[in-house]
């Protein structure tokens, strides 16, 4: 027994049968054109692609319950599809499992650097979170899955894959909403930097690394969870469903606050103002909510006040001291007026 066989058994998969060649050949057929289909602005070629699918080899096997269904394996190029998958069906499960082979860079070992969003260091591996919900997203796409209201863990979310990720697609959903779906798709088939660079410039670097992390916890909650399950322990996955919440939560506010603070510092007239009015109304659609969620609604009248301020401070040419000056040289018009009346009252009741 091969030491990889050795692990995949040591996490409960149990190879059943290799699959036929000739449906793997459909299957990464198929795949290799939807993807390029799917994504027409990046000068795909859909035999180059082909050809490297082709390569992989495709196993069902027993696959623990609760778990992915199936799940790709970069030290020996294999895909492990659940023995309860149907033939007809595993070319969709397959999508998601065929774009971490197409995405992963290794070095000349065969050792893995980088796949898409995460990055392979020595000691650890950080975005795995984010890469997962970055692929499923694009998976998503190709399959032709509408994204949809679903509620998991107490929160109100909408999500572009309400079945696998639902709540990493719907927090990457929030970050595609500023940053747009061609960024991430770049940076997560050909595992480029690019998504790191505009979130950061967008953001801070702080700010990134703190979203990164959060989406490695969630993914790492919702594993606990799985585990969990077979144990019935139900008030420890109650503390983990909370803290799947309270990150979630936290984070979906680090990203509100940043990119909208960041790109408010930014407005330089009346067309850029009017746009980020509109991003700011928009964006509500795309943000999960829980039965006592304020942040936002707190920080749009909070920043509604300030466009208004700003709108008049552009509308004046964008003096803010002389406007300044001009409200409070009013004021004090008013407030001398008020001390006169009340002088001229206390004068004619002597």
């Amino acid at each position: 027994m091969s030491n990889i066989e050795k692990e995949l058994q040591n996490d409960g998969i149990f190879v059943t049968e290799k699959i036929d060649t000739n449906l793997v050949l459909k299957i990464t057929k198929n795949i290799s054109k939807k993807i390029c289909n799917t994504f027409p602005n990046f000068g795909l070629d859909e035999e180059k692609i082909f050809s490297k699918l082709f390569s992989l080899n495709m196993y069902k096997a027993k696959i623990p319950e609760g778990t992915l269904e199936a799940s790709y394996c970069y030290k020996n190029c294999s895909i492990y599809f659940n023995d309860s998958i149907s033939n007809e069906d595993l070319e969709e499960f397959a999508i998601h499992e065929c774009i971490h082979y197409l995405q992963e860079v290794k070095n000349s070992h065969n050792k893995i650097l980088k796949m898409g969003l995460s990055i392979y260091l020595p000691f650890k591996t950080v975005g795995i979170g984010l890469n997962e919900a970055a692929v499923q997203y694009i998976s998503a796409r190709i399959i032709g899955i509408k994204p949809d209201f679903e509620k998991y863990y107490d929160l109100n979310i909408f999500t572009p894959s309400p079945s696998y990720y639902p709540i990493e697609c719907a927090l990457l959903n929030e970050l595609i909403f500023f940053l747009g779906e061609d960024l991430i798709f770049k940076s997560t088939f050909f595992s480029t930097n690019d998504f790191r660079r505009e979130l950061i410039k967008r953001t801070s670097k702080s700010t990134f690394n703190k979203i990164i992390k959060a989406f490695d916890d969630i993914l790492k909650y919702e594993e606990q969870i799985i585990k969990l399950k077979n144990t019935k322990s139900k008030q420890e996955i109650e503390f983990i469903r909370n803290s799947i919440k309270t990150s979630f939560i936290e984070t979906q506010n680090l990203i509100i606050e940043d990119f909208f603070d960041n790109d408010f510092s930014k407005i330089k007239n009346l067309e850029e103002l009017e746009n980020f009015r509109r991003n700011l109304s928009k964006v509500k659609k795309y943000l999960a909510t829980t039965s006592n969620y304020t942040f936002f609604d707190d920080y749009y009248l909070e920043m509604m006040n300030k466009l208004e301020h700003k709108s008049n401070i552009l509308e004046n040419g964008g003096i803010e001291t002389a406007l300044e000056k001009k409200h409070f040289s009013i004021f004090d018009l008013i407030q001398k007026l008020k001390k006169l009346l009340l002088h001229q009252n206390n004068t004619e009741n002597d």
